[in-house]
């Protein structure tokens, strides 16, 4: 937030110079405070879901990388002065190209570096070696930044204590005792006009550091974080901190996990600290003035490098998604190359389109049925699996994709479900994106394996639509013989296990395509079943548009409707007088708009009440339609869809 925040007031003094730094700082913090925390109140922290681990862990290597070689030249004390806030790669091209003016800084920078990673090196080793003592060497490998910086100081003061107009290496120098711009921040809309356009980007970056953070000690810690509140409170910090003199903060990593690891469990920490931070703002100012500030770039440099996405973590992105590995790898070169900012956009607006795209072009599947049975493990070890074919209570019926997809065994025989029956899986939801292209699939697929009912259906070609080529010679001539292996279309079977819900688009799309099919399946009507709908509102959504309910008799429809039932839970009589409960649900007074197809689905409910009552008479117990027998076309499983749709 901070290398952001530079480059936000380099950007926005270089068209306002007449408005100070620490005024745009101040400012920049409130409005995004504001906008946090009316986040937060709208209860509207789910939106950080769609921030992706790949774009938060590219802005975090490339925002580390970034710092790190924006330190490097202090490290070494070069003379030489070129800018450290433009893109990551002229900054180290530029380091490369100074480094003969390198001065007596690299000596405290380099050996601090140094000293830093071998304290945190022999702490990891005492750790491994001395497990008993973990929390000892952790505290003092914590506490190698504050060595190693009251070290080097000792050593600047000794060295420029009496020189301090001519110091032997930079020093940080005089700091302001206590709260010099405490005060009410000045915010107006030329102010805000000034930096309005990073708005966007500043708060992206409070989310996903803020969010990044409590999510992963909420991992560690077994709780369960609720975003909306952790944007009330970073919006209010940073809407009370710059009447302090505070620019837009956010959470900290290397802070977060020291008190975690000291055992803190409420926000009352965040007292102790501020006491001590007040005691060091008004007591110890002027020990600060020694500080040499190639050790405090190396301390910087030190504390980010963690942040450095290790080649390891990469690997396991690629083993993941190697989709989301590479958009990793695009977004760091994207922020070494151009600027943080741009890197965030870039990656996160890519995984949107992948996402999107992924919906757009979500793919069905045909699935066929094939009989397996269960075994122990250890007859599959010994070589004798077929022995539990011997037991029937073993065996059930599952629905596999036709083609074999998801590393299914290629020698396993997958049936078809019948001549012209076909069923077809909706893979990932089924609405306005990817509608178009299920459907697409399913009728290209049926086109290709079935032949029209009446082959004399469009005997001219006028009477075709012009995108219809119709049948070749051939295919004429053994249609009106009547010798095309090919099957006639009866039914199709949607498995809506992974819909939830359905808009007018998705809808709209399946009474085009019934149609088509009807007029392919002419002078008969395709049957269309529905298994595992299990959102009642799209069970609402397909009812209002004629599917899950047989046509009337005499509509060339040649099935009649079968019901699932099941035994009732407490073993109460059924309200009907058959023994079938009827549920009573919205669409249940359709029924009577049509006497011809209300007659036509009693008929079938007193079947079904005739079972239901012999298997009460030997014992089962009083049974019930699981989903009533408004829409016998919605089926509770696969193999009831399709027992369905082999009635003649």
């Amino acid at each position: 937030m901070s290398t952001l925040m530079g480059s936000i007031l380099i950007r926005v003094q270089a068209v306002h110079p007449d408005i100070p730094g620490p005024t745009i700082a101040s400012a920049l913090a409130i409005i995004c405070g504001a906008i946090v925390l009316l986040l937060g109140l709208l209860r509207l922290g789910f939106i950080v879901d769609f921030i992706p681990l790949p774009a938060i862990t590219a802005f975090m290597t490339g925002s580390a990388i970034n710092v790190c070689a924006g330190q490097v030249r202090t490290v070494l004390g070069e003379k030489a002065k070129f800018s450290t806030r433009g893109a990551t790669y002229k900054i180290i091209i530029d380091t490369l190209r100074h480094l003969p003016s390198a001065r007596m800084d690299a000596a405290m920078g380099l050996t601090a570096l140094a000293m830093l990673y071998g304290i945190r090196a022999a702490c990891s080793y005492g750790t491994r070696k001395q497990p008993h003592r973990a929390k000892l060497f952790f505290f003092l490998s914590t506490l190698r930044t504050a060595f190693v910086v009251l070290f080097y100081t000792m050593i600047s003061a000794a060295v420029n204590l009496h020189r301090r107009d001519h110091p032997a290496f930079k020093l940080l120098g005089n700091v302001p005792r206590g709260f010099k711009a405490a005060g009410v921040p000045k915010v107006d809309i030329a102010i805000i006009k000034a930096f309005v356009s990073e708005l966007p980007v500043a708060c992206i970056v409070l989310l996903i550091e803020h969010i990044a953070i409590s999510k992963s000690f909420g991992r560690v810690n077994n709780y369960t974080i609720d975003p909306s509140q952790e944007f009330i409170a970073i919006g209010i910090s940073n809407l009370l901190g710059p009447f302090l003199g505070a620019y837009p903060a956010t959470g900290s990593f290397s802070r977060t996990a020291i008190k975690a690891k000291c055992g803190v469990r409420t926000p009352l920490a965040g007292v102790i600290t501020a006491v001590v931070v007040l005691l060091a703002i008004y007591a110890l100012p002027a020990l600060f003035f020694f500080i040499p500030k190639s050790s405090l770039s190396a301390v910087i440099i030190h504390a980010v490098g963690d942040l450095v996405t290790p080649p390891s973590t990469t690997y396991q992105f690629w083993r993941v998604a190697p989709l989301d590995a590479i958009i990793f790898l695009s977004g760091v070169i994207v922020i070494i190359f151009s600027t943080i900012e741009t890197g965030i956009y870039v990656t996160i607006c890519v995984s949107l389109a992948v996402l999107l795209f992924r919906l757009a072009k979500a793919r069905g599947q045909f699935l066929g049925y094939t009989q397996v049975y269960s075994i122990i493990g250890e007859d599959v070890l010994k070589g004798n699996p077929a022995q539990s074919f011997e037991d029937p209570t073993s065996s059930r019926r599952i629905y596999l994709p036709v083609n074999y997809q998801g590393g299914i065994n290629p020698r396993i025989k997958i049936h078809q479900p019948a001549p012209g029956i076909f069923i077809y899986r909706i893979s990932d939801g089924f609405n306005y994106p990817n509608a178009n292209h299920y459907t697409d699939t399913l009728v290209s697929h049926i086109l290709a394996t079935t032949r029209r009912t009446n082959p004399q259906a469009w005997e001219t070609p006028g009477d075709r639509p012009w995108n219809d080529p119709g049948p070749t010679r051939t295919e004429r001539q053994n249609l009106l013989a009547h010798i095309s292996p090919l099957p006639t279309l009866r039914a199709i079977i949607l498995d809506f296990a992974s819909v939830n819900n359905v808009d007018v688009t998705s809808v709209q799309n399946l009474i085009d395509v019934r149609n088509q099919l009807d007029r392919w399946a002419s002078p008969d009507r395709v049957q269309w079943h529905f298994a595992h709908v299990n959102n009642r509102w799209t069970k609402r959504a397909l009812a209002a548009a004629g599917f899950g309910r047989p046509a009337p008799p005499g509509s060339g429809e040649r099935q009649r409707a079968i019901f699932d039932i099941a035994e009732v839970m407490d073993g109460t009589l059924c309200s009907s007088a058959s023994g079938v409960q009827v549920e009573k649900d919205l669409e249940i007074g359709v029924a009577s708009e049509n006497s011809a197809s209300s007659s036509f689905l009693a008929d079938d409910a007193a079947r079904a009440g005739e079972v239901g009552s012999r298997q009460t008479r030997s014992g089962v117990g009083t049974v019930a339609v699981v989903d009533g027998i408004n829409w016998p076309y919605f089926h509770v499983d696969l193999t009831g869809a399709l027992k369905s749709a082999m009635q003649e």
